[in-house]
């Protein structure tokens, strides 16, 4: 009764969150997002959507179905890769091609192999995704804003920037205490972290 109760709050509170987001908001994974709560300079955020402009174009140029089948964000000159590929070759090219992009600082390629479309597995996947979501906006302690989540086969992966360790705890908590993950996999960097903005 409990799992159902939470099931249809997530439902409710994406929805409604998902209405009240600005137009012209544009901030950390771009349009939605508030640029006052991005902790990076407004030079490394220019920086790093330069970057990600330019994997994005050559991704394209190589197969237009990367538009819709790989992910890519970058945060302060590193690359975060998501996704579905059909074969292990492809992800190498995919590596090789982030690992070229002008001002990369590291590549974390997570695009997965493509397998058989499961309903069931998808759907648990996004019940996981939906109830870290939920859980982060609801703790005022996190900047909900500044984080990516992703879920695949129970496996959580966060990519976000955390205002102090203390912040990065508290989501690496709450992803743990979702029932049925297997594993979090995360990438949060510390503002203190970032790098200075070049003159």
């Amino acid at each position: 009764m409990k799992k159902i109760f939470f099931f249809i709050i997530t439902a409710i509170l994406i929805v409604s969150l998902n209405s009240c987001v600005g137009v012209g908001s544009r901030g950390v994974f771009g349009t939605g997002v508030s640029v006052a709560f991005d902790p990076r300079t407004v030079g490394t955020q220019i920086d790093d959507s330069i970057m990600q402009k330019n994997l994005m174009s050559k991704l394209l140029l190589r197969d237009k179905s990367y538009l819709l089948s790989v992910k890519a964000k970058v945060l302060d000159g590193r690359i975060f890769m998501t996704g579905k590929v059909e074969d292990p070759e492809e992800k190498l090219q995919i590596t090789k091609l982030a690992w070229e992009t002008k001002g990369v600082r590291s590549v974390r390629n997570d695009v997965k192999i493509k397998e058989e479309f499961n309903f069931k597995q998808s759907a648990k996947d996004l019940l996981i995704t939906s109830q870290l979501r939920t859980a982060i906006i609801v703790n005022k302690n996190i900047k909900s804003s500044n984080y990516n989540i992703d879920t695949y086969k129970k496996k959580i992966f966060v990519y976000g920037i955390a205002q102090n360790k203390n912040e990065r705890d508290l989501v690496l908590k709450e992803a743990k205490q979702i029932l049925d993950v297997k594993n979090v996999v995360a990438s949060i960097l510390l503002v203190e972290d970032l790098r200075i903005q070049k003159d």
